[in-house]
């Protein structure tokens, strides 16, 4: 049996809040769609955070659903099954699942639970690749789906998944695989430069490895957006499919493949994604002084003629000496006609960033000179010296404030 993983698409995602990822995604949703099929995929699973926001725009709902329909077709054996993140509105996503699940695709927003108020475990548990293997269907746990007396116990992500999987085991058959879901961030895992904030569940921010005991085959995860593996090998984050931030650039952005001999995982292999915007810094790394920057910026390819929907996403970090109030309109004039398109414009202050307290501990601060505490704050951001122009118009300011304006002009 043969498994694809994949997770945290965040379809309808833009970059702070302007520059739309629809091509992108189209691009993954393509390339993922033929990964089914040239890797003859027996299910795939995705583990949350289908779209961006809880109210996804129409474009993003588009795309779901076309991919689902473009991959029943040209993979009409394989099971799919989603479950919902954090991201994701349960309601919203698991409307049509009662429709989805005729054309064997599964989706599971919320925990779904019968009327004795235990877990619906023929909603979680879901056989797949006709019996060979046995998802257990997690979603992310919101505090509608963790009981009061569970948070009371302390741990309620063990008790959850404990009776999920009694009941998997109860319903697994010799030799078939069990695949069990999570959006969740798990102790252990490498948060660094984590876009996604910590999830609390239950008041549980991590997960313990021990939730996830040696008997299940394979661990499916989603939230953090870096691919892992956690603790042992069959536990893993397939990471989100393209960066998400510019910070996330140098991820690997990948969807695992998971092959199992019966209930034991044979070998996990890596389907690269590939990146079609590329992601451009300047400079490559730190900050670099303003003039370095324009010249580095003068060397920029030319704009393309006509649409182009793959220009690049630039993120420009300065080092100023001194305060540049016409910063943005310089690095704008000096990229009008060149391909990358400006996303980010950082400044790296020049100073020691030295505390005022710091620097005068021995005296009182009504001792001191405002024009000594101007010059001393000064220096915390910038390198460069106040040029005499603005050492004259704090002098002017400060006449104002004390009213003698008269005297300082003549």
């Amino acid at each position: 049996m043969r498994v694809l993983h994949t997770s945290d698409w965040h379809l309808g995602h833009t970059l702070r809040g302007e520059v739309t990822r629809d091509h992108e995604h189209a691009a993954f949703l393509a390339w993922l769609l033929e990964a089914c099929t040239r890797e003859a995929a027996d299910a795939l699973v995705i583990t949350g955070d289908v779209f961006d926001s809880a109210t996804p725009p129409a474009s993003a709902e588009r795309m779901w659903f076309e991919f689902l329909a473009a991959a029943r077709r040209a993979s009409p054996t394989m099971d799919i099954i989603a479950i919902a993140g954090n991201h994701d509105s349960p309601a919203r996503l698991g409307a049509a699942s009662s429709v989805l699940r005729e054309l064997n695709v599964h989706v599971i927003g919320g925990l779904p639970r019968n009327a004795s108020g235990s877990i619906d475990l023929e909603r979680v548990l879901i056989p797949v690749a006709g019996g060979r293997g046995l998802v257990a269907a997690v979603p992310f746990l919101r505090p509608v789906d963790v009981p009061t007396e569970l948070i009371e116990r302390g741990d309620p992500l063990l008790a959850i998944y404990g009776e999920v999987l009694a009941g998997a085991r109860a319903r697994r058959g010799a030799d078939v695989a069990l695949i069990v879901t999570g959006h969740l961030y798990m102790a252990g895992a490498d948060a660094q430069f984590l876009s996604e904030r910590r999830v609390s569940i239950g008041g549980q921010e991590s997960a313990p490895v021990r939730v996830f005991p040696e008997d299940i085959s394979y661990v499916a995860l989603g939230h953090i957006h870096r691919a892992q593996r956690v603790a042992r090998d069959t536990i893993r984050y397939a990471g989100a499919p393209l960066a998400l931030s510019l910070d996330e650039s140098s991820y690997k952005h990948q969807v695992l493949a998971i092959d199992f001999d019966g209930a034991r995982v044979s070998e996990i292999r890596s389907l690269p994604v590939p990146r079609v915007i590329d992601i451009i810094r300047v400079p490559a790394r730190g900050a670099a002084a303003l003039a370095d920057v324009l010249a580095i910026l003068d060397a920029l390819p030319p704009q393309q003629l006509g649409d182009d929907p793959a220009r690049p996403y630039l993120e420009i970090v300065v080092a100023l000496g001194k305060p540049e109030p016409k910063l943005r309109a310089l690095i704008e004039t000096a990229l009008d006609g060149k391909r990358p398109r400006l996303i980010r414009l950082g400044v790296e202050q020049t100073g020691d960033g030295a505390a005022l307290g710091d620097r005068v501990s021995s005296r009182r601060l009504a001792e001191l000179d405002p024009r000594e505490v101007f010059v001393r704050l000064w220096a915390r951001g910038h390198v460069e010296p106040p040029t005499p122009e603005v050492l004259g118009a704090f002098d002017r300011l400060l006449a104002e404030l004390r009213g003698d304006v008269e005297d300082i002009a003549s």
